[in-house]
């Protein structure tokens, strides 16, 4: 039983590690218009998960109103904004020099530590601060094989990373809202209703747009990457991240999730035959020893 408080961080590293492979199925979708695609993988994710959602029925029934605001913020800036802002952000640097793009979305850490201990009252001990220092670094190491950030600071250069710092807010503030939800919501609940409620959130803006939810049609390639990443990168890994999250910290979550550019770089050496500097194998070794350490500390945190 002892180990089952290392469940919770390693479910979030293993959903961090199926959403490395995003950005390689993703590719495949590049003449998807981006909320057509967020609004195909939460609606077939939704209906993956309709069953679960029946089940917890009785706790959303009496979900409090503070709920319903975290469940809705994570349904609209970590299904939809956070996703449209770095998609956008890349678009800008038209997906070449993705560095200012990386770099300023390392700030989600910042982003969830800060409001995890403003909002949910967690503490920030110096033990865990150091560990947190240490993840950061690593990240960032890990990212940028040459140790430093190419930015080349033009109109274009700085609509791009005020996009990635809005991504980082959205995605850094779900982690901490997502776990004030699941204090009254079960793990399979909360992935359900934030399916269903981006799901909706993404037609309403379709067709605010102007434009028909079924718009353009989809070759076989597109329908079948789409459905490969609800059952795997998409549904699969955030009901994996919710059980995760579940059972750790906020502060301690946002840590363990730095493991997907690790993954990101662990794929670039065996797929892409990529090499890796010394600054990366560092930055590795900082990530993984920080993780450990946070785990070994892993408490039972409050449901």
């Amino acid at each position: 039983m002892r180990n089952l408080k290392y469940l919770g961080p390693v479910a979030i590293m293993c959903a961090a590690v199926l959403w490395s492979f995003d950005g390689l199925l993703r590719q495949y979708l590049s003449e998807v218009p981006a909320l057509m695609v967020v609004l195909l993988e939460h609606f077939f994710g939704a209906l993956l998960l309709t069953p679960l959602l029946f089940k917890g029925w009785k706790e959303i029934k009496t979900l409090p109103n503070r709920a319903w605001i975290s469940v809705l913020w994570v349904s609209l800036f970590g299904g939809l904004l956070g996703t449209f802002f770095y998609t956008k952000a890349l678009s800008y640097i038209n997906y070449i020099d993705l560095s200012v793009v990386v770099l300023l979305q390392k700030f989600q850490p910042f982003f969830a530590i800060g409001l995890a201990a403003v909002l949910l009252r967690e503490p920030l001990t110096k033990n865990y601060l150091i560990c947190a220092v240490a993840a950061i670094a690593g990240g960032y190491l890990v990212t940028f094989e040459n140790g430093l950030p190419v930015m080349e600071m033009d109109d274009k250069t700085l609509i791009a990373g005020l996009m990635a710092l809005c991504a980082a807010f959205a995605w850094g503030s779900s982690t901490v809202l997502g776990k004030h939800a699941l204090k009254h919501l079960s793990f399979f609940s909360l992935t359900g209703l934030r399916l269903w409620i981006t799901t909706f959130i993404a037609v309403v803006v379709i067709l605010f747009m102007g434009n028909s939810p079924m718009d353009g049609s989809l070759n076989k390639t597109e329908w079948f990457t789409i459905l490969t990443i609800v059952l795997s990168t998409g549904t699969v890994a955030l009901f994996i991240y919710y059980y995760g999250l579940k059972h750790v910290l906020a502060t301690h979550a946002t840590i363990y999730e730095l493991f997907w550019p690790l993954s990101a770089m662990l794929i670039d050496l065996f797929i892409r035959g990529r090499t890796l500097m010394p600054g990366q194998f560092m930055g590795a070794l900082l990530l993984i020893g920080a993780s450990i350490f946070l785990s070994r500390q892993q408490k039972n945190s409050p449901s």
